[in-house]
């Protein structure tokens, strides 16, 4: 079955977002931001549907704040709220969002499950669940699927009007924990994953989700390190300039699988929204400053 729809109206995002994972061992204002706009750059273009930015507190390595156990709170509930109004203001049939950190996706997932009145499944391709608490973790963008669901942190939970519920969810990508808590989480929440080695070509078993819950609309979140970093450089794992050593699990899939997904899944319902995150161009980075401005500077015209 190919799901058609009539023409709707679509509202493209940019959320240079950086403070749900700043860490000491990044320039997180400076890569996330790049990271966003590259991504909005490269998307394909559309004059009917121009980009509308979110206003970001920028980034001047300041002192971080922390409220109720979570760096940033404050200020990423605020920027949160700026989305909201943004959204609420355009009131899209379609989102598609540019990041930014994981919890960009945050509001506008949660207006398109209200949009949408609950028909909607949400696609959630990533190497991490995104469902930890702050009695857990203490960076929010960690916390995000959890908070679309009415968990993770309940001062951003409070902001999603009509949570998730979990036969809504599906975790692409997953092949094992950062740690223990994170696999009782995901279990005690009763959500369905496939990890990336069991997924088919055919993607049968994405397609059977779809039509048994009869998803009219689908919402995709894609975090750029489901990608195998050997393949994909432009990711959190790939820090060059990081002193600390992070264990996080590492993607598995390749940009040809990630692609044929959505290409899948968009025969069989009607795609509502997508956001492309935690994008880290670590050598665009690193030439637009530094040595690679002085390189630049060496050019003669």
């Amino acid at each position: 079955m190919i799901y058609k729809t009539e023409r709707c109206k679509t509202l493209r995002l940019l959320i240079p977002e950086w403070q749900s994972g700043d860490y000491d061992s990044q320039p997180s204002g400076e890569i996330y931001l790049l990271g966003a706009r590259l991504l909005a750059f490269l998307a394909p273009q559309n004059n009917t549907s121009p980009i509308v930015e979110v206003p970001i507190e920028p980034y001047h390595q300041q002192q971080r704040t922390r409220e109720n156990g979570v760096v940033w709170q404050d200020v990423i509930i605020h920027q949160l709220k700026a989305t909201q109004k943004i959204i609420d203001e355009h009131e899209p049939d379609r989102i598609i969002t540019f990041g930014g950190t994981c919890i960009v996706s945050q509001a506008p997932f949660a207006y398109l499950n209200r949009h949408y009145n609950g028909k909607i499944g949400l696609l959630w391709i990533d190497s991490h669940p995104d469902i930890s608490t702050p009695k857990h973790f203490d960076r929010e963008h960690a916390m995000v699927l959890g908070n679309l669901l009415g968990k993770g942190d309940p001062y951003l939970a409070n902001e999603v009007r009509l949570p998730f519920k979990a036969n809504q969810v599906l975790i692409i990508g997953i092949h094992n924990y950062n740690n223990a808590y994170e696999k009782k989480i995901v279990h005690d929440l009763g959500l369905q994953t496939i990890a990336s080695p069991d997924l088919t070509p055919d993607n049968q078993a994405i397609l059977a989700w779809i039509r048994k819950n009869n998803f009219e609309h689908l919402a995709i979140h894609v975090d750029v390190d489901v990608l195998n970093p050997r393949s994909f450089y432009s990711q959190f794992s790939n820090n060059p300039i990081s002193p600390q050593t992070f264990n996080n699990v590492k993607g598995e899939m390749t940009i040809p699988q990630l692609s044929k997904i959505i290409q899948d899944v968009s025969l069989v319902t009607d795609i509502a929204g997508i956001t492309f995150a935690e994008h880290m161009p670590w050598d665009a980075l690193n030439l637009k400053k530094n040595d690679g401005t002085i390189f630049f500077h060496e050019i003669k015209y």
